[in-house]
């Protein structure tokens, strides 16, 4: 994903073709849905987005490539949704407000990608002309002595900090060799980030500085009193709503931060270990809100309230998703191992007791061990040693058959 440089007139033609795309979809829905009688087909829905685009005037704003890229994400989102092993929802109305504006260009013959020097590149874009984005890697079949391979088309995003460039690329990757690192757990927490059975841990700083918390800060402040002032049922005003464009700018800011820290982690574990143990984690129910409800009310409902920001402030999830790609790239392995005691369990001699535990200290109360260490640490070589009951794993078959015979055994 590459930043947009685009003057302000550039800008607006992209906002209006990407409300356009979203009135598209919508329409497609309503055509599709509430019509009597089968199920259109493409052809039917391509014949009535031509005619729509004749008797419309302001579908013309979108190029009509870019309409024809609507109608197959609408068609994919059916099958997804009627595919048992699809975990997409059915197909729905897009909203102004919670929708990601976002156009699609298909074809990359007018492209026309060009690296102008060391920081900047151009590229062609239909009714909005020459633009010049942030070259941040080499693009197959444009660098010279880059990847091979070829560019087959782009997708524009809208973020909180201006319009970006999505390239997808056609590669001929072999298969990779089996990796010969070793095993290694990871316990995922929020006092430290990723704790690894070796010792070891990967930690971060805050993802805002001081006066960027302070400015965000006092931007909630400010939200909440404009929030206050608007009349119920009425639209926000432009102050409340370049308030919130600040507050998006900061929150863009922070969650840019994260992701690279994790592109940088999930990268240099990948290189080092050939297969990554962790736990399955179902995060949506542990950041369930604690609130209960009038007749059973919950209990520390704000430490539960500030717990599930912690979570979710550390994307957990995200950091698999990372890992299991870039390990099965590199001929490794991600293996899932089932959660439950892994915090509370001595890693040396099995005894299992909550009482160990005294925050990130834990102590065996076992008097024939007495083993203490760093609680995370303890976790993580639990969730290596765990590896013989994997639930699940991503990578190279042959290797977690592998990982699956080895026994457990202690550190």
């Amino acid at each position: 994903m590459a930043r947009l440089d685009l003057s302000t007139a550039q800008v607006a033609v992209l906002d209006d073709q990407a409300h356009t795309a979203r009135a598209l979809w919508n329409l497609l829905h309503e055509y599709c849905t509430f019509r009597q009688g089968r199920f259109p087909t493409v052809k039917e829905c391509d014949t009535a987005i031509r005619q729509a685009r004749r008797e419309i005037d302001w579908m013309g704003r979108l190029p009509a490539q870019a309409a024809q890229a609507v109608l197959r994400t609408y068609r994919q989102a059916w099958a997804n949704f009627f595919n048992p092993a699809h975990p997409a929802g059915r197909p729905t109305f897009k909203s102004r407000s919670r929708t990601r504006p976002a156009v699609d260009v298909p074809q990359a013959r007018d492209l026309n990608i060009t690296r102008v020097n060391r920081r900047w590149g151009a590229v062609s874009l239909p009714k909005v002309g020459r633009v010049r984005f942030r070259w941040t890697m080499d693009l197959p079949g444009v660098t010279r002595g880059g990847p091979a391979g070829r560019i087959t088309g782009a997708r524009l995003v809208k973020e909180a900090d201006g319009w970006q460039i999505v390239f997808r690329t056609e590669r001929q990757v072999p298969a990779p060799a089996a990796h010969p690192g070793g095993r290694v757990g990871v316990d995922r927490g929020v006092t430290v980030a990723l704790a690894l059975s070796d010792g070891t841990m990967r930690e971060h700083g805050p993802w805002l500085r001081d006066g960027e918390k302070e400015r965000l800060r006092r931007l909630e402040k400010t939200s909440a009193r404009q929030r206050r002032a608007r009349s119920p049922g009425r639209p926000a005003s432009r102050r409340l709503a370049r308030t919130y464009d600040r507050i998006a700018r900061l929150r863009a800011t922070a969650k840019r931060r994260a992701v690279d820290w994790q592109h940088q982690t999930t990268t240099e574990l990948a290189r080092a270990f050939g297969v990554v143990v962790v736990e399955d984690l179902t995060i949506t129910n542990m950041v369930r809100s604690a609130t209960g409800t009038i007749e059973h009310p919950g209990r520390n409902v704000r430490q539960k309230a500030g717990l599930n920001r912690a979570i979710t402030g550390q994307a957990w999830g995200r950091t698999i998703t990372l890992l299991e790609y870039k390990t099965r790239d590199r001929g490794g392995l991600v293996v899932k191992v089932p959660a439950p005691g892994t915090s509370q369990t001595c890693h040396r001699c099995g005894h299992r007791d909550p009482a160990s535990r005294d925050g990130t200290r834990f102590s065996c109360v076992n008097p024939a061990c007495g083993w203490a260490g760093h609680a995370d640490t303890n976790a993580a070589i639990n969730i290596r040693n765990a590896a013989g009951t994997a639930v699940s794993g991503r990578g190279d078959l042959g290797a977690a058959r592998s990982a699956k015979r080895q026994p457990p055994h202690a550190a």
